[in-house]
């Protein structure tokens, strides 16, 4: 009878221990070609390269942990660093983009209607200084306050000392209100006087630059009609700009006005520029998940451009914490795992809860103790054997005392497991039929 007919035959119970029996079997299989291939790569140069296995003498322990020998903590490069109170200092590395300072902007409005007669400043992007001519414009309504002003000047001339009872001597007040009228339409109090000084009203008028500026804005032609309120200009004061960083929402809770800060421009490539974080606004950007923080920087060369991208590295305050090395811990996307170790060179794996990074160390926010020394290197080698103590635990564990018995009282046949050949196997006339797993049977 082959020995795929004594398979047929099997209760369930045989069966069953017969398929745990070949997965231990399997597994120590693999682990053992995992081993030899690991340690093939890891021998020394000039060193023969072993061929049995390479890691035997690694012992398992409870609860996965592993015993290494000092030849193998040296052959594998296990390096080990300790769990202490530091001085965590959080540092944010993050993206930001020169804009206006918003404080610094000036808009020319003219407060009456009109048609544009000359453009002094014609294009967008002209420097432009304080007091500098920027249009003139002719309006109807600037021409009848002009000869309101005249007249009430002549007619305080005519008063002067009059000698009618209840007349004043001049007009002064009339002058005075024509004067302050021409002066909330913001004509410049040398105009008026030409004004006066000539005797004749003007065409045209002109306005003049409030500040010192670079145009960024330009809403108006030669011959074009402009209305009161109409924003003609907008001129830029760029000797202080705002870096706009964008920081994440994670890390919204670590910056503060007057953190220090730091601003590079690939620009200027090796050059920082120093600042302070000068305002964090109060709402979050939806689209993007970020929160934005001003930083105010001088700029008395105009070298930076409003639209400029750079990177700004943002210093939290120092903070003192229960921390690792960030090189310590092993992610396996589930959990995050630190390997201790415990003398005599027995190492175990331990389950974390971290916090705040920072200048190569994490904050541990549970799982570990002040002393405490943990591997910080080789971990995804301690990982593997850690992983294959567990899973070969947790076979055996499957296997009840009846499997267990069952396994021994079965009459392999021709089945040779003493060597690593099943030369007794006859699979000629094995029945590939498929077997009901309740009771046996050929459906």
């Amino acid at each position: 009878m082959s020995m795929w007919n004594r398979v047929n035959d099997m209760s369930r119970g045989q069966r069953r221990a017969l398929m745990l029996g070949l997965a231990v079997l399997l597994a120590i299989g693999a682990a053992v070609g995992v081993r030899a291939i690991l340690a093939y790569g890891e021998a020394p140069r000039g060193q023969a390269r072993p061929t049995d296995g390479g890691m035997d003498g690694m012992a398992m322990g409870g609860g996965g942990s592993v015993r290494l020998t000092a030849d193998q903590i040296r052959t594998f490069g296990v390096t080990f660093g300790s769990v202490e109170r530091r001085l965590l200092e959080d540092a944010i590395r993050t993206v930001g983009i020169v804009n206006f300072d918003e404080t610094r902007l000036a808009s020319v409005t003219p407060k009456f209607g009109g048609y544009v007669e000359r453009l002094y400043v014609d294009f967008t992007g002209r420097p432009v200084r304080a007091g500098e001519p920027l249009v003139e414009i002719y309006s109807p309504e600037l021409v009848a306050a002009q000869a309101e002003l005249l007249l009430a000047a002549r007619l305080e001339r005519a008063l002067a000392g009059s000698a009618v009872p209840g007349v004043p001597d001049g007009s002064s007040d009339l002058v005075s209100a024509a004067r302050q009228r021409l002066r909330l339409w913001d004509i410049s109090e040398a105009q008026i006087d030409r004004v006066l000084e000539t005797g004749r009203a003007r065409r045209t008028l002109t306005l003049y630059a409030p500040v010192s500026g670079v145009v960024v804005e330009k809403n108006l032609l030669a011959g074009q009609a402009v209305q009161a309120g109409q924003p003609l200009y907008t001129i830029a004061d760029l000797s202080e700009v705002w870096i706009e960083a964008e920081l994440r929402e994670a890390d919204a809770g670590l910056v503060q006005e007057g953190n220090p800060a730091e601003v590079e421009l690939s620009a200027f490539a090796g050059r920082t520029i120093r600042g302070r974080v000068e305002y964090v606004y109060p709402t979050l950007q939806s689209a993007s998940r970020s929160l934005k923080a001003r930083i105010a920087v001088a700029n008395p060369e105009g070298r930076l451009k409003p639209g400029m991208y750079a990177t700004v590295r943002i210093a939290a305050p120092a903070r003192e914490a229960l921390t690792v090395p960030v090189s310590a811990v092993l992610n396996t996307g589930e959990r995050r795992l630190v390997f201790v170790d415990l003398g005599q060179g027995r190492i175990t794996p331990q389950e974390v809860e971290l916090g705040r990074a920072g200048a190569g160390y994490v904050e541990v926010l549970a799982g570990l103790e002040p002393g405490q020394r943990v591997v910080t290197s080789a971990q995804y080698l301690l990982d593997s054997e850690s992983n294959l103590a567990e899973t070969m635990r947790s076979m055996v564990g499957m296997m009840s005392t009846s499997d267990m018995d069952s396994m021994e009282s079965m009459d392999m046949g021709g089945m040779d497991m003493s060597g690593e050949t099943m030369e007794g196997m006859d699979a000629s006339g094995a029945d590939m039929r498929r077997i009901d797993d309740d009771s046996g049977r050929e459906p």
